[in-house]
């Protein structure tokens, strides 16, 4: 007869043995259930994917912090709406696009590594025109992938002076890229 303990249970003794198999457990219990949320908020079978594994990861992570106020099976559905609602909102503000998008005119008789070197080159040039605590916010945040709230934290700083600082600092780029002294896009 095999015994299966209540998710409470495998989380509590793992905060008491740091036991790994807490973790497979977990993970064979609700990889369907958080997948299919995933899929149901981005519609992409790839992002759901990627994004069930990064939210496991949190949890994981995280898993000490679980008080227990609720099920963990609230708690997990809630990690998961709000990490997918993160992602979406950051990838819509976030727009990107290709670094040689409309710039092959500068760029004749370069192959691709060649460009791809200058550009970093005119990055770096720009990032030390500018201040360097703006510098550390924008490679914090663009870099290292930190959310505002850990940037906050690092920094000492409320999440709106960091939003804030952030523009600025991304404006600030944008208006010297656009000076032939650092780049020429």
């Amino acid at each position: 007869m095999k015994i299966t303990l209540s998710d409470e249970e495998i989380i509590r003794q793992h905060i008491q043995s740091s036991a790994a198999g807490c973790y497979e457990s977990l993970y064979r219990r609700y990889q369907k259930k958080v997948y299919k949320q995933c899929l149901a908020m981005t519609k992409n079978p790839e992002q759901a994917q990627d994004f069930t594994h990064d939210v496991f990861i949190r949890v994981f992570v995280s898993l000490d912090g679980f008080q227990g106020r609720s099920s963990f099976a609230t708690w997990l559905t809630s990690v998961v709406y709000y990490y997918c609602l993160d992602q979406l909102k950051r990838a819509k503000r976030l727009a990107t696009i290709a670094l040689d998008e409309g710039i092959d005119y500068y760029y004749t008789g370069m192959d691709d590594s060649e460009k791809t070197d200058y550009q970093l080159q005119q990055l770096s040039n720009v990032l030390r025109a500018i201040r360097p605590k703006d510098a550390l916010m924008l490679k914090l945040k663009y870099e290292d992938g930190l959310p505002v709230s850990q940037i906050s934290l690092q920094l000492n700083l409320k999440e709106s002076a960091v939003k804030m600082r952030l523009k600025r600092s991304r404006n600030k780029v944008r208006e010297l890229c656009r000076t032939p002294l650092y780049c020429m896009y």
